[in-house]
């Protein structure tokens, strides 16, 4: 039995099948989520074969330190950017021996939003050695922080799986 509902669960063996065929390594680097798509993928038996590792950053300096997401981008743009999310994934495959990732940075909520950023708003990168990002942006809305985290695992998993399959 999964932590995870069984669709979201099912979704992460078939990224790991996946990459195992084209024996690729994921790695994670996660804010709003907290490590939970890691988790979900390493709730699968035979994980270990295929996910490298994952960053948990969620302070800004844990963006800097970790993924060297520059400190002028977070300050001109936010942390919860297109901008950020594409550095987050750059770093994350810079920092592992990764050869795919996927970032998720966004407000879960209940409080944190603006009008021009509000609760339930996530931006998600995905990176693949020798190929070009994926980025997408998601307005879950303000449908509660356990709802916003778990829409944000089940749509990393989709991400990572367009950029594996590609």
């Amino acid at each position: 039995m999964s932590l995870f509902p069984r669709p979201i669960f099912q979704l992460a063996e078939l990224v790991l099948a996946d990459a195992s065929e084209k024996s690729l390594k994921i790695v994670t680097a996660e804010s709003c989520t907290g490590g939970l798509v890691a988790g979900c993928l390493t709730e699968v038996a035979g994980s270990s074969a295929v996910v490298e590792r994952g960053f948990v950053t969620y302070s800004n300096e844990a963006k800097r330190d970790m993924l060297g997401v520059p400190g002028d981008m977070i300050a001109d743009h936010g942390a919860v950017s297109e901008p950020v999310a594409r550095a987050m994934a750059e770093g994350a495959l810079e920092e592992s021996r990764g050869h795919v990732s996927v970032s998720i940075t966004g407000i879960a909520g209940p409080g944190g939003g603006t009008a021009l950023k509000p609760v339930g708003l996530v931006h998600m990168a995905a990176a693949r050695l020798r190929y070009s990002i994926i980025h997408e942006v998601y307005r879950f809305g303000d449908v509660g922080r356990d709802e916003v985290r778990i829409q944000a695992v089940q749509a990393a998993l989709e991400l990572i799986r367009r950029q594996i399959d590609r």
